[in-house]
């Protein structure tokens, strides 16, 4: 690793530090620090921020990131609105602007409006279209992370196998990173909410369930990018249930929204879309408590498996479903607790969104700063530095 690198890691969690602590933590010689820093500060991403305590004579510089020596943005693009955040370095979100749109609309639709979004956010906030360094996305859908394409998403016509990033790129010409919903949301829970937390699931229940995977710090995607999808995991007793997806007995055919509104109708009960149902909770109609427990329950017999495969720390429940409250949450827990093993379950906590409705976009705008300040992306940096 490129020494510039390693001195970069250390500066990059916004503490300040010495010549003399990067030295002495990195081993490098203390020439080939304050190199190191002086590199970084021509490229901005370093700034100084003081002096330190005198041990006598000349105080010693500090040195730490720079924030605001880029920016990013954030897209969110949900079944029925899309909004855009522009964020600094250390996350912190600039501002935002957001619209009622219908992903069916079309990806040229979509974009077009998150593009001008971007433009609108960069002038507004006296920033240069040069000093945009990535753009994150996340996508109501199957995504292929590594191109960036939607794959066979069921709810986005004229979608599939588009090149999001092109497309983004013909305004704005810096990398951009694509994620399904769950995945980002995953990431802008635990940035926003258990930034100490390694562990991490975020559920989503909502038309669909879906769930994000944090393990070791990191977002665990899967060969093809399909890690967590719980929704089409079998559920005991439902076996003569169709799915969507063509087989029978899936979660999502029996504790998704549609699902649940299903189930109300038919103990005769009037609903006609999952947000009907939170409203029945909410107002205390027993049969509606019963259908969410239910739904908990169901919910909780995949869980326990991925609880034991996985041993997370947190188990985040969110979307919209979980606007039920307790009683989609003690299902949950009913079941988790009961079928896990004891030592997965010791310290481990099934608690509802914090980040709620802001998880996705700051999920979108974590991932373009995971990138910006990678340790790949900072060696590049350099080497061009070098060349210039």
């Amino acid at each position: 690793m490129h020494a510039a690198t390693d001195v970069f890691a250390l500066l990059r969690d916004g503490r300040a530090w010495t010549r003399a602590e990067l030295a002495q933590t990195t081993g490098l010689a203390r020439s080939t620090v304050a190199a190191r820093v002086e590199e970084l500060m021509r490229l901005g991403f370093v700034a100084p921020v003081g002096g330190g305590a005198s041990t006598g004579g000349r105080p010693p510089s500090l040195f730490s990131l720079n924030p605001r020596a880029r920016v990013v943005a954030g897209v969110d693009v949900g079944a029925t609105h899309v909004a855009v955040a522009l964020a600094d370095l250390s996350g912190e979100v600039l501002g935002t602007v957001s619209t009622p749109l219908e992903v069916a609309e079309g990806p040229e639709a979509v974009l077009s409006w998150a593009a001008a979004s971007v433009s609108l956010l960069l002038g507004r906030h006296g920033r240069s279209g040069t000093e945009l360094a990535a753009i994150g996305i996340g996508l109501p859908g199957p995504v292929q992370h590594a191109t960036g394409r939607p794959t066979n998403p069921p709810i986005m016509p004229g979608w599939d196998r588009y090149d999001v990033p092109a497309r983004m790129q013909q305004d704005h010409p810096v990398p951009v990173l694509i994620d399904n919903d769950v995945n980002i949301m995953a990431l802008g829970e635990q940035r926003a909410a258990f930034p100490e937390v390694q562990d991490l699931v975020f559920v989503k229940v909502a038309t669909g369930i879906g769930s994000g995977l944090i393990s070791g710090g990191a977002l665990q995607r899967g060969a093809q990018g399909t890690a967590g999808d719980l929704g089409h995991v079998r559920v005991p007793g439902a076996d003569d249930v169709q799915c969507r997806c063509g087989n029978t007995g899936c979660l999502e055919a029996v504790a998704a929204g549609p699902a649940l509104v299903s189930a109300l109708n038919a103990v005769g009960v009037a609903a006609e879309k999952p947000q009907d149902v939170v409203d029945c909770v909410r107002a205390g109609d027993l049969a509606a408590i019963r259908v969410v427990r239910q739904a908990g329950r169901n919910i909780g017999d995949v869980l326990a498996t991925l609880v034991n495969l996985t041993n997370p720390a947190v188990v985040v429940i969110g979307g919209r479903m979980a606007g039920a409250g307790e009683h989609l949450l003690a299902g949950v827990r009913e079941v988790v607790y009961r079928r896990s093993m004891p030592l997965a379950t010791e310290h481990l906590r099934i608690v509802p969104s914090k980040a709620a409705d802001s998880a996705a976009l700051g999920g979108a705008v974590a991932m373009a700063v995971e990138h910006v300040l990678s340790p790949e992306q900072i060696e590049s940096a350099v080497r061009r530095l070098a060349g210039a």
